[in-house]
């Protein structure tokens, strides 16, 4: 059954009308997995060396035990972004007799050919099977590896099955994102160290390598979790009573916008329900811990401001240039029903205009949380959220008027140039320039904080001159609307 399942994607794949391009992105990511893996390969033989030389006078095993969680935790962050979901047609087989026990067989097993999964085999094998196994036994070594493959089948369940989910139940995301915010803040303020509890697990591994024996258990736990909520929804009516309670949803709240609020409610729905957009807002989100990246103390502390404003700018809008630098694409399937009906052009703008505000607002109230470090960090982001929702908007509004290629919001974003043109290239250079234009002759002035209410007042005034914005894109919008529509219909 396996090799039936197999073969049915391998002709999938070749009768693909879009063959030609995915084949080119295959040997694109191919070519960069083979590079990670030469380079993990790398490390492992030479991170003796490379502890030694780096950190001297630490101990080799000390800091190695303490970097295995730390890699897994970051592992995880990176499956939640850009692991993809096994993927079969489920329902055509639901109809035949073929125990759903061997579609979820299949789902999970194809789950594990990951470089997700390869690359730690690369990184800590060659260090287990030299170092730990000279300087104590060759059983605490092979330990060491089943711990660590253990780690990475736990990882691999665990993210599918959140992703899972978070596709029925969306208060998960939220949810997550939060926990994963509050551990963050955890360990930057020191309450409790990563590195210092992996130094403990494995420390206790090495005196007792029976222990590893442990993580193999969660990991079977995990597959047994991912299993069971898999079978559990492998029906025809489940899946169509949950595609049935999507398109129920509502958003009170945007009623008392009108027909602009109708239209944003529409593009949320469009957002929750196709894979491209999801993974586009849901990236959007994980950038919110480039702050831990940039606001340093000792930036903060010599007033060198501008050097963390764009990463302000990026965090509070960043849903604003990663969403909206496809602006129009994502409605490229049903562009030609949008134009033939009476919906009114200016209110369709302003319906961006709005979900961009929305977005940017809600970044920019997650990202306060970094206002405990300082509260300069709160000054410059306020700044970088006003800049964003007055004239980041008009920016990106523009380049959308540009863009004529359309999408298929089916797939994920990962490695997808789909709908990728000369107009989302040209979009950043503006876009994250303006505000250091704004800034720097007040900063080099010696008056950071002066630019800092100069950029703030920049954006103020765009917004309190939006309606003159909306009549500025809208007129952009009728110049090439012909032309737009025309490039949404050659399918890329």
């Amino acid at each position: 059954m396996l090799g039936t399942f197999l073969d049915h994607q391998w002709k999938a794949f070749w009768r693909s009308k879009n063959k030609g391009g995915t084949i080119a992105t295959q040997i694109f990511i191919g070519i960069v997995v083979v590079y990670l893996l030469g380079v993990a390969f790398f490390l492992g033989f030479g991170m003796e060396a490379f502890i030694t030389q780096f950190l001297p006078g630490k101990d080799i095993f000390t800091v190695f035990n303490g970097v295995i969680l730390y890699y897994f935790a970051v592992d995880f962050l990176m499956r939640m972004q850009l692991q993809e979901l096994p993927t079969l047609t489920v329902v055509p087989y639901l109809h035949l007799k073929i125990p759903k026990k061997k579609i979820v067989n299949f789902l999970n097993t194809r789950a594990l050919f990951s470089a997700f999964n390869i690359l730690p085999l690369f990184l800590f094998l060659p260090f287990c099977a030299t170092a730990i196994s000279d300087v104590y036994d060759p059983f605490t070594a092979l330990m060491y590896v089943v711990s660590i493959l253990s780690l990475t089948i736990f990882n691999n369940y665990a993210a599918l099955y959140i992703k899972r989910r978070s596709i029925q139940n969306l208060k998960i995301v939220p949810l997550v994102l939060l926990l994963i915010i509050a551990l963050g803040l955890l360990e930057y303020f020191k309450v409790f160290s990563i590195s210092a509890i992996s130094n403990q697990v494995f420390g206790f591994v090495t005196t007792y390598p029976l222990a590893g024996f442990g993580f193999t258990f969660f990991a079977i736990l995990m597959y047994l979790l991912n299993a069971r909520y898999l079978r559990r929804n492998l029906y025809v009516e489940e899946l169509s009573r949950n595609e049935a309670k999507k398109t129920s949803t509502d958003y009170p709240f945007l009623d008392r916008f009108g027909e602009i609020g109708t239209l944003v409610a529409l593009e949320l729905k469009l957002i929750l329900r196709n894979k491209r957009s999801r993974s586009a807002v849901t990236m959007s989100l994980l950038f919110l811990f480039y702050g831990f990246l940039f606001y340093k103390k000792e930036l903060l502390d010599q007033d060198k401001l501008e050097l963390m404003l764009f990463a302000s700018v990026f965090m509070t809008g960043n849903c604003i240039s990663i969403y909206g630098q496809f602006m129009f694409g994502w409605q490229s399937s049903h562009f030609d029903g949008l134009m033939a009906n009476k919906i009114d052009i200016r209110n369709f703008i302003k319906a961006k205009f709005l979900m961009f505000t929305l977005f940017s607002t809600f970044t920019t109230l997650v990202a306060c949380l970094y206002g405990f470090l300082s509260w300069k960090i709160l000054v410059i982001q306020f700044a970088a959220y006003l800049y964003n929702i007055g004239i980041g908007t008009v920016i990106v509004l523009y380049f959308a008027t540009r863009n004529y290629r359309s999408m298929d919001l089916s797939k994920g974003s990962t490695f997808n140039f789909q709908g990728v043109g000369a107009s989302q290239w040209v979009l950043g250079l503006p876009y994250f320039l303006a505000p250091y234009a704004i800034l720097l002759p007040f900063s080099l002035s010696g008056a950071p904080y002066w630019g800092f209410i100069a950029l703030g007042a920049c954006g103020l005034t765009a917004c309190l001159t939006r309606e003159f914005w909306v009549s500025f894109i809208v007129n952009e919008f009728n110049k090439r609307k012909h032309k737009i529509t025309e490039g949404f219909r050659e399918k890329s």
